[in-house]
């Protein structure tokens, strides 16, 4: 009878083997390859800083067959890229895990830099409420990893014991370590890229920092049932933007957009999700020691269009 141990190494290998056959090494920039999950038959899901170039990119399946594929759409926002590749018969969609993750949860992050599948053992460090990425992604959950992810295994997946894929590795999202973008968020994506090549993303031309409140204007919102330090001074407004169009001015103080107070610069791209494209949204401002009510239709990013 084996022995705890030699059961649990079983598993992971075995776990390791089951992932594997959906994921595939992507030939997309210089040195090593990365890696990419074969998402759904003949799409792949890659890393948008690993793949360079968009047409005649090589894959490698896990039978060793190498493809060809071309890039359908990216989202450097989330960091993923997608693939349509010429025939995925050589490996086998992924599994999905729909549980969500746990802190301590042991995980498998799994490579395929070259031709042959590469694994490292870890842990699930730290699972938070979702977030915006410094491109202004939305991230349905942040998940942190303690475990190594070598050069080559950004976009390979996160895989529970189960050998199934709970999310796609990166290195490019965080400073700090490793995170895995998960199910969810790479399903919302991928359905986007493939239905228009892209991910729409609001815009209103605008550039801010962040300024403490007078106390009088704390007062003023706290008697009102809100509660906030800071707000968001306009600095930039670019000439036919959004924002100039509706007659924000420089030294503005933005209070808040629609329903989302405007604390921080990421509380803007919170309120300039895809829904919002060609809406008019409210924005509370403080001009000259007044609080007025701006509205402004939401344009969609120009990068992006």
């Amino acid at each position: 009878m084996p022995t705890l141990l030699e059961q649990l190494s079983t598993d992971l290998a075995d776990a390791t083997d089951a992932a594997g056959r959906s994921v595939v090494a992507v030939h997309a920039r210089r040195r090593i390859p990365a890696s990419g999950i074969l998402w759904r038959p003949d799409v792949v899901v890659a890393t948008h800083h690993t793949v360079h170039k968009d047409e005649d990119v090589g894959v490698t399946l896990p039978d060793g067959r190498k493809v060809r594929g071309n890039v359908v759409g990216r989202d450097p926002g989330t960091d993923l890229c997608v693939l349509r590749v010429d025939d995925s018969a050589g490996a086998e969609p992924a599994r999905l895990a729909r549980d969500p993750l746990r802190v301590g949860q042991l995980v498998l992050a799994v490579g395929r830099p070259g031709p042959e599948l590469s694994a490292a053992l870890g842990a699930v460090s730290a699972v938070g409420p979702a977030f915006r990425t410094w491109q202004g992604g939305q991230i349905d959950r942040f998940v942190r990893l303690d475990v190594a992810i070598h050069d080559g295994f950004s976009g390979g997946p996160l895989v529970d014991g189960a050998g199934r894929v709970a999310g796609v590795n990166t290195s490019a999202l965080a400073r700090a370590g490793a995170l895995t973008i998960p199910v969810p968020t790479v399903e919302r994506v991928v359905d986007h890229l493939l239905a228009g090549g892209r991910t729409r993303r609001g815009w209103l031309g605008i550039g801010a920092q962040a300024v403490k409140l007078p106390e009088a204007v704390r007062r003023e919102l706290a008697d009102a049932g809100r509660q906030q330090a800071q707000a968001l001074m306009l600095v930039a407004v670019e000439p036919g933007s959004p924002a100039d169009r509706a007659g924000l001015l420089l030294g503005d103080v933005v209070l808040r957009l629609g329903d989302t107070p405007t604390e921080d610069v990421t509380d803007v791209l919170s309120a300039l999700g895809a829904d919002s494209v060609g809406r008019a949204i409210d924005a509370e401002v403080l001009r000259a020691g007044e609080r007025r009510t701006v509205h402004v239709t939401v344009d969609e990013h120009p990068g992006r269009r």
